[in-house]
């Protein structure tokens, strides 16, 4: 096993449980190593911190996964972390047609964002790490949530801090990539294919359940509206009416044909522009 040696210095925030080492927090490294393979972090005295995967071309340089000496990386080790996540979204939310079944550092698979929308999975892998299990993990994912598709969006810039390319496409099935699913029980269009990040903000899901108190009865300005998550989500909690606010043609079609989906074109208006330059006028 490689072993990279840190500095003598501001350790603390490693030591406390942050996942990422900087390549200038690095004193040196002890054996080989390949890109994108997995090393141990000690401190220096040689005490064991964590083991995770090494790519110098990132300021990143190394990612822990695990904290444990005796935990190897290997097909268990993804199985176990995979099936954990799910199990504690299972176990917190009522509806799992929708939901981000992995997140990332949150799940101790960093650079990993995996989301589902009805029976389809969107999966990112952020890092050099991360894309070498890419294979492993589409199959696990495959054997423990059944997914009738899944997809790939790595077409992020962050990809080439790690020296990887941009890339989308199926990795399993061949599907339409607009997609409808539900969320807190209302009804919404994805693309999977073209949409922001992995087509919609999934992260967001319990923040948009949260506005359920605020939103009866009032007039709503949603800013960045994106696709109409938080104005759907207001009609159907009872507001009176909402401005949705956007500056992409296309993020708005989309929002319209939501809103339209749920019965509540009636009460929402539209409006491309750029929101900081609207707030300057109104406010």
């Amino acid at each position: 096993m490689t072993d990279v040696i840190l500095r003598n210095e501001n350790l603390r925030r490693i030591l406390s449980g942050h996942p990422w080492i900087y390549k200038t927090e690095i004193d040196h490294i002890e054996g080989n190593y390949e890109p994108g393979g997995i090393v141990d972090v000690y401190d220096h005295k040689k005490n064991f911190i964590g083991r995770g995967y090494i790519n110098l071309k990132s300021m990143i340089t190394v990612r822990l996964l695990t904290y444990e000496k005796d935990e190897l990386i290997n097909e268990d080790f993804f199985k176990k972390r995979i099936l954990r996540a799910w199990e504690y979204r299972k176990r917190i939310m009522d509806n799992l047609n929708s939901c981000r079944v992995i997140f990332g550092e949150a799940d101790f698979l960093p650079a990993l964002i995996v989301d589902k929308f009805g029976d389809y999975l969107v999966i990112q892998t952020l890092s050099l790490g991360m894309e070498k299990y890419k294979t492993l993990i589409v199959n696990i994912l495959l054997e423990l949530l059944k997914p009738k598709g899944v997809y790939e969006r790595n077409d992020v810039s962050v990809r080439m801090l790690e020296g990887l390319t941009e890339t989308k496409g199926f990795l399993y099935g061949n599907f339409d990539t607009i997609q409808q699913f539900e969320e807190n029980g209302v009804k919404f269009w994805v693309d999977i294919e073209n949409g922001q990040k992995t087509g919609y903000f999934l992260d967001q899901k319990e923040n948009r359940a949260a506005i359920k108190k605020y939103v009866k009865d009032a007039d709503v300005l949603d800013c960045f509206s994106h696709t109409g998550s938080f104005s759907v989500h207001a009609l159907h909690y009872g507001a009176k009416s909402v401005e949705a606010v956007d500056i992409s043609e296309s993020a708005l079609d989309m929002a319209k044909k939501n809103v339209a989906l749920n019965g509540y074109l009636d009460r929402c208006h539209f409006t491309c522009e750029n929101a900081f330059d609207l707030l300057k006028k109104i406010r």
